[in-house]
């Protein structure tokens, strides 16, 4: 049994503009609870993620008015990102070598999902279980 990206993505996410404000973007994300924001542009590729580390370090940190800040200001871009079909244990792998708690998943360059840090530990947890059993079956009692 081989998990993909696509099998634990959570398509759960918030996705917004360059010109939102990071204020309207922060209601957003308190209502949703969710701790970023995917940013894209007008046909849905992604640009840029803001997280609540953006929020502290470029607007609290700074003193700035985040009614007068826009995502674009704040967002980074290095995204990573994966497609749909690599396997969890090479996503874990990415996610750590970049030190990153949240992965985008795309498909035709438009996001699908995304994994977290959270999502992946527990899918690693029930897949261990699930190998765990399968391998407690087929040894089986000694006869």
């Amino acid at each position: 049994m081989v998990l993909y990206a696509r099998d634990i993505v959570e398509t759960d996410f918030i996705s917004l503009a360059q010109d939102v404000s990071a204020f309207e973007a922060a209601k957003t994300m308190k209502q949703k609870r969710k701790g970023f924001v995917v940013v894209t542009e007008g046909d849905g590729r992604p640009v840029g993620i803001v997280t609540e580390w953006d929020y502290i370090a470029k607007i609290a940190a700074e003193g700035k008015d985040p009614a007068k800040v826009l995502l674009k200001e704040i967002m980074s871009v290095n995204l990573a990102t994966v497609p749909g079909d690599w396997g969890i244990d090479k996503v874990a792998k990415e996610m750590t070598e970049r030190q990153i708690r949240r992965i985008l998943v795309l498909h035709d360059s438009k996001v699908v999902g995304v994994i977290t840090a959270r999502t992946m530990l527990a899918q690693m947890n029930a897949y261990v279980d699930t190998i765990s059993t399968q391998i407690a079956r087929l040894q089986g009692p000694w006869r």
